[in-house]
């Protein structure tokens, strides 16, 4: 008798577990592997700056010289400041296989603008919707840089002129 009581009782508090989970809006698909609907998985693997559904544009290429899609622009989200100004990381690659360095890169970007320091080397404003990448200065195939911006939202970033410096 006592173990169908012990039995009935585990049944009983697992019943009670799933009600509550979905009580609460916790979704069991959650802990399930693999993104379900709009929610992420709690065991996927993170892509902190890849945008989710993010395809990446194939160069326009005629025989081996570079091209300003050989650059791509990554960002996400990070953690905020301890005043609650959300963070952003932005990555900025040169994608190109090989002997395509690649400089004077301008971003669109609005009137960027941002709470904490960035390094007017590595990323600044000329003006609106035009901020230049690494000084001018060119990034090796291969090559990436990174930096951190604040702002209570999220700048659109794209790449809107770069030189093949070869």
């Amino acid at each position: 008798m006592g173990a169908s009581l012990q039995a009935a009782a585990c049944i009983v508090l697992l019943f009670l577990t799933v009600v509550s989970f979905c009580s609460f809006g916790f979704s069991p698909h959650l802990f399930l592997d693999g993104p379900v609907g709009s929610e992420r998985s709690a065991f996927s693997s993170r892509r902190l700056l890849q945008e989710e559904g993010a395809k990446r544009r194939q160069p326009n290429r005629i025989g081996s010289s570079c091209s300003k899609d050989d650059i791509v622009v990554y960002q996400g989200a990070t953690t905020p400041l301890p005043s609650g100004i959300p963070t952003y990381t932005v990555q900025i690659l040169n994608e190109c296989v090989e002997g395509c360095s690649i400089g004077r890169i301008h971003l669109s970007c609005g009137w960027f603008s941002s709470a904490r320091l960035v390094n007017p080397r590595v990323f600044r404003r000329l003006g609106y919707n035009d901020c230049l990448v690494n000084d001018g200065r060119p990034l090796a195939n291969g090559a990436s840089l990174s930096f951190q911006y604040a702002n209570s939202f999220r700048y659109p970033l794209s790449v809107s002129a770069a030189s093949c410096m070869n």
